[in-house]
């Protein structure tokens, strides 16, 4: 795989897709993407294959080699109705692993099977058996950023931007919310269910502080400040607005503020600021290690080998599938 600049004759035909990201994206920049993008979509062509993205994968990727794009719920949903025969997951492991549960019979690709993720190494199903043993009757809610092997020991799964309705779609009095303990925090402030935590935390958001959102203030004046539930409670009442991405995505869409800080991973601003040009994005970047193990470059060997290939055994597959089927089944 050549890495060499593209010469400006050889980028003209890519013109219309730069352009979606030449507010991002440095010239310079773009004419090193642009031969992987090329690539990338003939070969998408070639293979049957579509590239799913999440929020935060970078521009070049989300923006220009992405057929479906969106937070977890979205490519959860949209991964299902895909028409294809191989499905490359942009995202990390686990992303992969649910698309996997909802297309077993089609191809599904990580460009890199080390894009892990921190809230997913948090929890093991012996955890959740555990935690079953101590509240007998309560039921468990999963949220999705969790292995296929946790989703088969769970009732439900959920992401941040359902969270609330999957939690009171059980008609339970009580239930067992894993693994991020911010987003337990903040469903349990939404709904008069008890929930029953677990201590894992998104090493991405974790890092956000109020203090820290409190001098930009000082520092920006006109300042919106929109954050993402994983953070830290104090993030969170410092905060003008609370959401998932794609709620987050949907508010600067909608209110257009002056100037926006999304609080999450910085990827997220970069692709909301190539759409949204009128709106000045300060960025407290926090980058995602293991996101950005995704790149132009093993998203084209991937296609080009057809590896390395989401495999899941079937016995946990069928359990694990059907805890993400309920949710889907969950109106929002």
């Amino acid at each position: 795989m050549s890495t060499q600049a593209v010469s400006a004759e050889a980028l003209a035909p890519l013109d219309p897709l730069y352009d979606k990201v030449r507010h991002v994206i440095p010239d310079v920049e773009w004419a090193v993407h642009a031969g992987f993008v090329e690539q990338i979509n003939n070969l998408k062509a070639q293979r049957n294959a579509v590239v799913l993205a999440h929020n935060y994968q970078t521009p070049e990727i989300f923006h220009c080699v992405a057929d479906i794009t969106g937070d977890s719920l979205a490519l959860a949903r949209r991964a299902a109705d895909a028409d294809a025969d191989v499905i490359v997951m942009a995202g990390v492991h686990f992303m992969a692993e649910t698309v996997k549960l909802l297309n077993p019979s089609k191809t599904v690709l990580i460009p890199d099977e080390r894009a892990g993720c921190s809230l997913a190494e948090s929890i093991t199903p012996e955890d959740i058996r555990a935690l079953r043993a101590q509240n007998p009757g309560a039921p468990v809610v999963t949220y999705v950023n969790t292995s296929a092997a946790v989703k088969a020991e769970s009732d439900i799964c959920c992401t941040s931007g359902n969270a609330v309705e999957v939690v009171e779609s059980l008609g339970a009095g009580e239930v067992i919310f894993l693994p991020d303990e911010y987003l337990a925090n903040y469903v349990a402030m939404q709904t008069d269910v008890k929930i029953i935590t677990w201590q894992g935390h998104c090493e991405v958001h974790e890092r956000f502080s109020a203090e820290e959102l409190e001098q930009y203030r000082v520092e920006f004046d006109e300042l919106t400040i929109i954050a993402h539930p994983e953070c830290p409670p104090d993030v969170l009442r410092a905060a003008d607005f609370v959401g998932s991405t794609a709620q987050m995505q949907s508010y600067v869409h909608r209110e257009r503020p002056r100037r926006v800080l999304m609080v999450t991973e910085c990827s997220m601003s970069d692709n909301v600021a190539a759409e949204i040009r009128d709106v000045e994005f300060i960025r407290p970047c926090n980058l995602c290690p293991h996101m950005k193990r995704i790149t132009l470059a093993n998203i084209q060997q991937c296609l080009e080998t057809l590896r390395p290939k989401i495999e899941i055994d079937p016995a946990v597959a069928d359990r694990a599938r059907r805890a993400v089927e309920r949710m889907l089944a969950v109106k929002v």
